[in-house]
């Protein structure tokens, strides 16, 4: 072979991803076809999980000093993520293309393989290996890898060869999206409505502004290269009335309202992560930050199953995670955009929701789907609440000293944290030596209200959540471990 994975995609997604097979300790080359990053950023931060995501892999500070904000919003109605305790809406002002520069530097420093100016052409899927046509700067290649993943966006070159179905609903409308400066304008919440349309602004600092416009009845066009800046322009002189032609364009862009998902992320050695998987309106950045749980999801299950550490049907369980999650993207985003780009005709709706969102419980639901704290996976029968949950940050003492739930995560292992000092819980785990590290620690301060205040043993899975309990699961932790970490040595 030559890679054990190729990833096709070198954005959030696919970076993702290509770090977390390299702490799986497996090989990995990423095919990108732009020839650099373009420096573009549709995301401005990321939500509070995907926060704990980086903080976990120990990349978090790479970021520098972070702004966070308890202030979001659903379909441009506010919300208060304070209500989660410890939580909020997200990362503020964190552009795109940070973000892929810091996973770059984080797959690269690992050992990961990025080629760029490599356009994948065909792939052919041949039961005990894939091959993969593509095109780069030396000519046509025939690359062969044991499984393939697309993290190559909307348009994936990996779902159409490998004949992934699509089902859903095209764009119905076009919207713009620019990033200006030398204009003075007037910041405008996300989902303002005007007569004709919705429009949003917002300063990101020096001296640029970025705007949204959705004008009312212009229909969805499959566009090959960027809008030109005076479309824009003039798009939002008709919503607003204002003359902003002679601002100066950093960069522009369109986009649209599709709501497609593929039914399955999976197909024999062929898999999908991120845009790949699910398109949709942008509502509420979740896009970028759904396509790299995706990756954090598959990547230690994928590298479990390449290096035999694992059997292939734990790569199933990606699709029965994460479909679901792709689904209720899918479902939310629609519901937002009816909120913010419908008429006058939504305002009744609009009202009501803007007093429902009032009631904490409400809000704690709204606020828990839009960042990804309210996922849940079926890994237990049990009924202790942390089950299937991502694992909070915990301050934890061993015999080495201080350290957390938050940083035992940075190798991507699994944890079997023994707060009870158990030495027949630690031989239970013996079987897993090197895949699962067991720390025996006690908590640090734990508050009254903590879910872990009567655990005595808890595992955790390299993705951070919660796989068993003790006490809370019905199975046996060895069952757990079977599971989640292949067959005992």
């Amino acid at each position: 072979m030559d890679a054990s994975v190729i990833v096709v995609g070198a954005g959030p997604a696919g970076l993702m991803l290509a770090g977390e097979l390299r702490l799986g300790g497996v090989d990995v080359t990423v095919l990108e076809q732009l020839p650099a990053r373009t420096g573009e950023s549709r995301g401005l931060g990321f939500t509070a999980r995907t926060m704990e995501v980086f903080d976990q892999r120990g990349i978090l500070p790479a970021f520098g000093a972070i702004e966070t904000s308890t202030q979001g919003h659903f379909g441009g109605r506010p919300v208060d993520f304070g209500v989660l305790e410890g939580a909020h809406y997200g990362v503020k002002a964190v552009p795109q293309s940070k973000t892929e520069s810091v996973l770059e530097e984080w797959a690269l420093r690992l050992g990961a393989d990025l080629r760029r100016s490599h356009t994948v052409r065909a792939l052919t899927d041949k039961g005990d290996h894939v091959v993969v046509e593509t095109e780069g700067p030396d000519g046509p290649q025939r690359l062969t890898a044991r499984y393939v993943v697309g993290c190559d966006g909307g348009r994936s070159t990996v779902r159409k060869a490998a004949g992934f179905d699509f089902p859903g609903t095209s764009a119905t409308r076009e919207m713009f999206l620019a990033d200006i400066r030398g204009c003075e304008i007037t910041p405008r919440p996300i989902g303002e409505t005007v007569p004709l349309g919705m429009v949003m602004s917002a300063p990101l600092g020096d001296g640029i502004d970025r705007i949204i416009v959705c004008e009312r009845g212009a229909p969805a066009r499959r566009r090959t290269e960027a809008p030109p800046y005076q479309e824009v322009a003039a798009a939002w002189q008709r919503l607003t009335g204002q003359d902003i032609s002679h601002a100066e364009p950093v960069w522009v862009s369109a986009f649209g309202d599709p709501a497609r998902q593929v039914t399955a992320y999976r197909r024999g050695r062929v898999l999908l992560a991120g845009d790949s998987a699910h398109v949709h309106l942008p509502a509420g950045g979740q896009g970028m930050n759904v396509s790299i749980q995706d990756a954090v999801n598959l990547g230690w299950k994928l590298a479990a199953v390449v290096a035999g550490r694992a059997l292939d049907g734990l790569l199933d369980t990606y699709h029965e995670e994460r479909h679901p999650v792709g689904r209720r993207l899918l479902m939310n985003t629609q519901a937002q955009g009816m909120l913010f780009l419908s008429g006058d005709e939504m305002q009744p709706l609009r009202d009501v929701l803007s007093e429902l969102i009032r009631y904490d419980e409400v809000a704690r639901h709204l606020a828990g789907m839009v960042s990804g704290l309210d996922i849940r996976y079926d890994v237990d029968s049990g009924d202790h609440p942390l089950l299937g949950m991502r694992m909070p940050h915990q301050e934890l003492i061993t015999a080495d000293g201080k350290t957390s739930s938050t940083e035992l995560l940075h190798p991507a292992r699994g944890v079997l944290l023994d707060l009870a000092d158990d030495a027949e819980l630690r031989d239970a785990a013996t079987g897993w030596h090197g895949r699962v590290d067991v720390v025996t620690a006690a908590l640090h301060e734990a508050p009254s209200h903590s879910p872990l205040q009567d655990a005595r043993a808890v595992l955790v899975r390299p993705d951070g959540y919660v796989a068993w309990m003790s006490p809370g699961s019905r199975g046996e932790l060895a069952e757990a471990l079977g599971r989640w970490f292949g067959p005992a040595r």
